[in-house]
């Protein structure tokens, strides 16, 4: 149970293809798989496990006005999440490639997502938090509408959470700048995995980027570091049997840690509260792809 206070999450709505590969790819020839369709977006998955856990959640962005966006909108209302969307363009798709241990590499193509304007402050309105994937500061109008509700958001005194999101992106956006636009957000939780630690500069450099912060480091304890406390807290992960896939899993554990900070929960007991979560999410997609 994540409690009631809504959490609102802005960013990206697409259909995940996602290719289960029990073995290496054969070029330029067939390569058995299972594949599936599934809703992704790093900010729709974090509202869904939200939900799920039994919280309000708010869903902010933008999707395709077509067929397959009609589909996503009606998946995510009926998994109980409140959805705030434009409609225009073309909805965007991410093929997910799982290999035999679970590891993820995604193709992205995000369509419409990038293209939300225009942000109107009722749509932070009754929100406890807001949580931002950073790619949704990455380009488009998006980064822009990012931003502003992010100062808007500050200035309620709505509780700011920002996911470091992929190693990859910080290559690309340069660790400087996004320590840069860290600093312009002055976010209260920053979230990433050991990977994005590393390419963000380290402990030290996540450590300085937020009051509180989180980096999962997937089977291994999470690190939880509070600035007024100083240390590095490790939270251990309760052993999973059969992960075939992890996507979402770093969405569930933003929502599992989130909910349990608003409930009252010091950050170190809300790390626990995160795994929880994203041990549901796992067995949810690890079941999908047998």
């Amino acid at each position: 149970m994540i409690g009631t206070a809504m959490i609102g999450t802005v960013g990206d709505l697409v259909e995940d293809i996602a290719v289960r590969l029990d073995g290496p790819v054969n070029l330029a020839s067939d390569t058995p798989a299972i594949i599936r369709r599934r809703r992704g977006g790093s900010a729709a998955n974090m509202a869904v496990s939200v939900a799920r856990h039994g919280g309000a959640a708010r869903f902010i962005g933008q999707i395709g006005d077509d067929a397959i966006g009609n589909v996503l909108v009606d998946a995510l209302q009926g998994d109980g999440v409140e959805v705030v969307v434009r409609r225009s363009g073309r909805t965007g798709t991410i093929v997910v490639l799982v290999d035999a241990a679970g590891e993820r590499t995604m193709l992205t193509d995000r369509g419409a997502c990038a293209d939300l304007a225009d942000p109107d402050p009722a749509w932070l309105d009754g929100l406890r938090a807001l949580h931002v994937p950073m790619y949704s500061f990455t380009g488009g109008a998006l980064a822009s509408t990012a931003t502003t509700l992010v100062g808007w958001a500050r200035e309620r005194s709505i509780l700011v959470s920002v996911d470091l999101s992929s190693a990859a992106l910080i290559d690309s956006m340069g660790a400087a700048a996004m320590s840069a636009l860290l600093a312009q957000l002055r976010p209260d939780v920053v979230l990433a995995n050991e990977l994005e630690a590393a390419a963000f500069g380290g402990l030290d450099a996540v450590a300085a980027a937020a009051s509180v912060a989180v980096v999962k480091q997937g089977a291994h304890p999470a690190l939880v570091h509070e600035r007024d406390l100083g240390d590095w807290v490790p939270v251990p992960v309760s052993p999973l049997a059969a992960v075939h896939d992890t996507t979402g899993a770093g969405d569930a554990f933003a929502a599992g840690f989130l909910g349990a900070l608003l409930a009252g929960d010091n950050p170190t007991a809300a790390a626990a509260a995160g795994h929880r979560a994203a041990a549901v999410a796992i067995a949810a997609v690890s079941n999908l792809t047998p």
